[in-house]
């Protein structure tokens, strides 16, 4: 990365904004390990301005359905698992354990043992009716339609991609969601924020598992339910659906 574009992102991105503060210490410690011996030159620096904190941050979302995700897979132990556009650090996780292929509207290029990459479109899905054992979607739906991702406008995105995710679930095999859950609204064209029961009703016929959602406040709740969530702002809703194993 060249010199400008690393004092262009301490200028502009709002984490290291907050950090200019800090500018005055970091010349200072600059100068200080110079003066230790250490070959540091003016045109190699890199300001990183915004990490002086008393606790790691993390977002609250992402880490703990990641998390989640993982636990559920390693309890199940699929023989296969299949993603659809998930965080990418979740899904080469996964496939440490378990067989994964990742299928994204903007396909990554990633090669990987015991992850395969490809181009997916959630409105059709290149598997058979009830051909899946093990299916993951997060925080995705709220996106399909908006058009953020170079997808086409559609008003019923979001619902055409449940209908579609529960299409593929075999009998007995198991679909994990995630999505902002709160106020109904549309943020356009960040993503959709939905009742938590509506997201249940979405993706019909499958059953609800099991429930957990993350607060406003970044806690995570487990062994919840959807009616739990209803008076969020915008937490994450961890849906954990079943396909009937009598689905004939």
């Amino acid at each position: 990365m060249s010199l400008l574009r690393r004092w262009i992102e301490v200028v502009v991105e709002p984490r290291r904004i907050l950090g200019l503060r800090h500018l005055p210490r970091y010349f200072l410690e600059w100068r200080r390990l110079r003066a230790e011996g250490v070959r540091a030159r003016f045109t190699d620096l890199w300001p990183q301005l915004g990490d002086r904190t008393l606790a790691t941050p993390f977002d609250p979302h992402y880490f703990f359905q990641g998390a989640w995700l993982a636990r559920r897979i390693a309890e199940a132990m699929p023989r296969q698992h299949v993603d659809i556009g998930s965080d990418l650090r979740t899904v080469g996780a996964v496939s440490a354990f378990v067989p994964t292929t990742f299928l994204d509207y903007r396909p990554a290029a990633i090669s990987m043992s015991n992850l395969d990459a490809r181009f997916g479109d959630l409105h059709r899905l290149p598997y058979d009716d009830r051909s899946l054992e093990s299916v993951s979607c997060l925080h995705v739906i709220e996106h399909v339609g908006l058009g953020r991702y170079g997808d086409p406008i559609d008003a019923q995105g979001s619902e055409r991609a449940c209908r579609e995710l529960a299409r593929v679930v075999r009998p007995g095999g198991r679909l994990y969601v995630s999505a902002p859950i709160g106020r109904p609204r549309v943020e356009f064209n960040a993503h959709r924020v939905f009742e938590p029961n509506a997201v249940v009703a979405m993706f019909a016929p499958l059953s609800l598992r099991s429930f957990a959602w993350v607060g406003d406040d970044g806690t995570m709740r487990e062994n919840a339910s959807p009616a739990d969530a209803a008076s969020a702002s915008y937490a994450c809703g961890l849906f954990e659906f079943s396909a009937p194993a009598s689905a004939g």
